[in-house]
C-alpha cells in the first residue's frame, strides 16, 4: 500500500459515512452505531494527522474551529464566549436566516446560492439540497428554460408520460423530488429503503423496518 494522502483516503471517508447511514436506517442497534461512528472519527483523525505532518493544522485545530463556528452560527444558543443563552426565543426561520447570513459573510467568495453544494452528493440528495438553497434565495424550483417539452400531456388523474430519453427521465426524477420535498419527505432516504427491501426480497428475506419511514426530512 502506498503512502496515505488526503486523496487516497476519500473513498474510505465516503464508505464509512454511508455505512453509518446504513446502520442508522437499518436499525442495527447502538453497539454497531458506536463502532461505525468510531470508523468515521478515525477518518477525521487520519486527515488531521496528515495535515499536521505538513504543518497545516492538527486535530485540536479541527475541534477548535468547529466550536468557534457553532458559536458564530448559533447566537440563539450560545453567547460569544461559548456559554449557553438563558433563553432560546428564536424561531426555526430566524435560526436558518441567521445561519445563512453568517455563512455568507464567512464565505464571501460564494457568488450564487448554489455555490458550495457538493457535486459529489448522490443525485437525489443533491437535488434536495439545491431546492433548499433555491427556496431560501427566493429562486424558482423549476425554471421554465430547463424543462423540455413533454411527449404527452397529463391532466387530472392520467398517469405521467413514460420517459423515452435520459433527459426526460431526469426531469421526471427531478419533479418527483420536488413533490417529495413539498410533502416533507426525503427522496434519497426513501430510495435507499426501497433498495434494502428489494435486496432482502431477492435474497429470500425481509428487510428490517426503516426507523425513518414516514418521517419528515429535517430542515437544512
Amino acid at each position: 500500500m502506498g503512502a496515505l494522502t488526503h486523496d487516497s483516503l476519500v473513498e474510505y471517508l465516503l464508505e464509512e459515512a454511508f455505512e453509518t447511514a446504513e446502520t442508522i436506517e437499518g436499525g442495527h442497534g447502538d453497539a454497531e452505531l458506536r463502532a461505525e461512528l468510531g470508523d468515521v472519527l478515525l477518518q477525521v483523525v487520519l486527515h488531521a494527522r496528515l495535515a499536521e505532518e505538513r504543518g497545516a493544522f492538527d486535530f485540536d485545530d479541527v475541534a477548535r474551529g468547529l466550536r468557534e463556528k457553532m458559536i458564530r452560527r448559533n447566537p440563539h444558543v450560545f453567547r460569544p464566549d461559548g456559554t449557553l443563552q438563558d433563553t432560546f426565543p428564536a424561531t426555526v426561520e430566524e435560526i436558518v436566516q441567521t445561519w445563512d447570513a453568517v455563512k455568507r459573510a464567512e464565505k464571501s467568495g460564494l457568488g450564487h446560492a448554489f455555490d458550495g453544494v457538493p457535486a459529489a452528493l448522490p443525485a437525489l440528495a443533491r437535488t434536495q439540497k439545491l431546492l433548499d438553497r433555491a427556496e431560501r434565495a427566493g429562486l424558482p424550483a423549476r425554471p421554465a428554460a430547463v424543462v423540455p417539452e413533454p411527449r404527452g400531456t397529463r391532466t387530472g388523474t392520467e398517469p405521467a408520460p413514460d420517459p423515452h430519453t435520459e433527459e426526460e427521465l431526469g426531469e421526471a426524477l427531478f419533479a418527483m423530488v420536488v413533490a417529495a420535498r413539498a410533502r416533507g419527505l426525503d427522496a434519497e432516504r426513501a430510495l435507499r429503503a426501497a433498495n434494502r427491501r428489494f435486496q432482502a426480497a431477492a435474497a429470500g428475506g425481509t428487510a428490517p423496518p426503516d426507523p425513518a419511514a414516514g418521517a419528515p426530512r429535517p430542515g437544512t
